[in-house]
């Protein structure tokens, strides 16, 4: 299987394509073809693990890490990823956020680290990991590559944008791993990291790569975890489930579309936004205007410009086609708490403000959409992580869960930074 850029680079082996992160000409990999699937394909009440390697096996042919597929993935469902069913409702939640950092991010940030401490690991010409963060990527990747061998992490998160929790987990490595707080939003910590990319001075020096969703390794696992549960439902029940997923800058998302695409039973799916508007608002207008990134409680989700952008356009369609394809709800902080506390007064739930963006969009569907199939919301992060967000409306103590607890035991250290090519560089250098 080769790999070719939205804007036409290419092609490239999986490894490259692991590896560079984002092509020479700027644009984001994706395969040469999508495989097509049928259910006789997939071996009935499999583990995640037999679902992702099936799906995943065309996507490795020809390279190395093929006859490591199984092994990587072992690796990467270290944790569970449970469905539980909201009582009385014809609906549930897919838990993603049993894994070391208690967010979604665990699957393609482990997956990521499998593959390329197999491809690189060489300690006297380390590969430097690039992610930009908002929440919960930067705190994944920093735990899936913490301390190994031939590997280093670069973190830019947004000053004062990120919970108390979420910075913690964000500065709490190893030698290997620079936390740099940047003075501005998510979508500046981007933009530094593509421009890093594609500085040939820099990259030279410090051999770049990127675990953000832009990178095709990232998105390649969480589309594991629809299928599966995309499967589970279709053989129990005999319909396509409808999936509602929180989405910032589309990776997450991106990832159902392509189950769907590969011919999976999937249903409806509905993107469930925070107040940044990008995306509603191109569906509404046909147009697309990125804009600067706004805070909201849903903090993991702000985001402005969001990259997969381009792959969804590439993959699906313009505007025209996603809003034939896909629906879109943005929803405002008020909502975000109004939806937290109805949800643990009424299924006795804690759930984290991204969690609740899928929620209320579930609630907030016409009366015939939300019967038109049985509807799986993503939870994205444990509720833990956001408690001075949740913990003041619900009035109760949201129990830590084990690894995070023993994440913010650790001490931590970050740099704060400007925005700007110079100031990364130089920490860079003062610490690499």
């Amino acid at each position: 299987m080769n790999y070719f850029s939205t804007r036409g680079a290419g092609p490239v082996s999986l490894h490259d394509a692991l590896r560079q992160g984002i092509a020479d000409d700027g644009g984001l990999y994706l395969p040469e073809y999508w495989p097509n699937f049928s259910l006789d394909d997939f071996v009935p009440g499999a583990s995640i693990q037999t679902v992702a390697e099936t799906l995943l096996r065309p996507f490795f042919a020809g390279s190395p890490l093929a006859p490591e597929l199984g092994a990587i993935l072992d690796e990467t469902f270290r944790f569970p990823i449970p469905e539980q069913a909201l009582p009385g409702a014809n609906a549930s939640m897919l838990e993603l956020f049993h894994g070391p950092t208690a967010a979604f991010k665990d699957v393609g940030a482990g997956f990521l680290a499998a593959c390329l401490s197999r491809l690189e690991g060489d300690a006297d010409s380390p590969l430097c990991i690039l992610v930009a963060t908002s929440g919960d990527t930067g705190g994944a990747v920093a735990a899936a590559f913490d301390q190994k061998p031939g590997m280093r992490v670069v973190v830019l998160f947004p000053a004062g944008r990120v919970s108390e929790r979420q910075e913690k987990q964000l500065c709490c490595w190893g030698d290997n791993v620079l936390s740099l707080k940047v003075r501005g939003s998510f979508d500046d910590c981007q933009a530094l990291v593509k421009a890093a990319l594609a500085d040939d001075d820099l990259q030279q020096r410090y051999r770049f790569s990127s675990a953000n969703s832009i990178n095709i390794g990232r998105l390649l696992p969480q589309a594991t975890y629809y299928a599966a549960a995309s499967l589970s439902h279709f053989r129990a029940r005999g319909t396509c489930p409808g999936f509602v997923i929180p989405t910032g800058n589309l990776g997450n998302a991106l990832a159902c579309v392509l189950v769907r695409k590969m011919g999976l039973p999937v249903g409806p799916i509905m993107l469930a936004t925070n107040a940044n508007r990008s995306i509603p608002d191109y569906f509404a207008s046909l147009e697309w205007q990125p804009r600067p990134s706004i805070a909201t409680l849903a903090s993991a989700m702000d985001v402005g410009d969001p990259s997969n952008m381009e792959r969804l356009r590439h993959v699906l369609g313009d505007a025209e086609v996603l809003r034939e394809e896909l629906a879109v709800v943005s929803v405002s902080d008020v909502d975000i708490r109004k939806e937290i506390k109805r949800s643990y007064s009424e299924f006795g739930l804690s759930v984290c403000p991204h969690t609740a963006t899928a929620l209320h969009a579930w609630r907030t569907m016409d009366a015939r959409t939300r019967e038109s199939a049985h509807w799986i919301l993503v939870a994205t992060a444990h509720a833990a992580k956001f408690e001075t967000i949740v913990e003041p409306i619900t009035g109760s103590t949201i129990p830590l869960p084990a690894e995070l607890a023993d994440i913010l035991s650790r001490p931590s250290s970050s740099i704060l930074i400007e925005p700007t090519r110079d100031a990364f560089a130089n920490a860079l250098g003062r610490n690499f």
